[in-house]
């Protein structure tokens, strides 16, 4: 199957719970076209998708997360493992696609959507309360961290629009092999990949950097952690 958006999904700001106030994270699909541009740094930028509210701009949003993405195939995955059915958008992605391995994609690996648009593939999602009482699932953060499956954020390179039935085309894969799932393990359980991860180089955004050298230096003033890394 050829790689494309199967659903494209924007939201706006609802209430969650009285303690989580208001979230985008619920996203609708929409037929589009949408436009998508660069949206600015953290704190000051929201989505790159003109329409769809970030409303916590202090953790989300910004150029390193102006779109984020996941796999129809691995939401077809969650449905049989949950026994629910999880239309496009459930996990707040706005790119719901098919044909792309984004779990395996590599950090700075560039798409181009439709015929403008171009992205970046840029770190994985990591799941917070919110999502976990988005979705009303007891557990869900340790049980979503534990299938290490968190589809990807993107930055804008090219601006464009995007809508439901684009193609998409991967232009560029860097040679360091630093994959998204790898991103992710180092992030939240195991700190013994943190040191393959700064392999990735100037595909690494600069707070992603700060991080990953944070737990490279743990891991090594950790008993046994030479040996993990090999």
């Amino acid at each position: 199957m050829a790689a494309q958006v199967v659903s494209l999904n924007v939201g706006r700001a609802r209430a969650l719970t009285s303690s989580l106030g208001v979230s985008g994270i619920d996203k609708r699909p929409v037929e589009g076209p949408v436009a998508v541009r660069a949206p600015g740094p953290r704190g000051v930028g929201a989505s790159g998708l003109v329409g769809d509210d970030v409303c916590d701009l202090r953790h989300h949003g910004g150029d390193y997360q102006a779109v984020y993405a996941y796999a129809r195939e691995d939401l077809d995955a969650w449905e049989r493992a949950l026994g629910t059915r999880l239309p496009p958008g459930m996990f707040g992605e706005n790119l719901t696609t098919a044909g792309l391995d984004i779990t395996h994609a590599l950090l700075g690996e560039r798409w181009r959507v439709g015929t403008d648009l171009v992205l970046q593939v840029t770190e994985p999602r990591i799941p917070c309360r919110t999502f976990a009482a988005f979705l009303g699932r007891q557990g869900w953060v340790k049980t979503f961290t534990e299938r290490a499956v968190p589809g990807t954020y993107l930055q804008v390179v090219n601006p464009g629009s995007v809508r439901a039935g684009d193609p998409v085309e991967i232009l560029h894969r860097p040679p360091h092999g630093v994959t998204v799932e790898m991103t992710f393990r180092a992030l939240t359980t195991d700190r013994a990949f943190a040191a393959r991860v700064l392999g990735a180089g100037d595909d690494l955004h600069p707070k992603l950097r700060a991080e990953a050298s944070r737990r490279a230096e743990a891991a090594g003033r950790r008993p046994g952690s030479e040996r993990l890394a090999d």
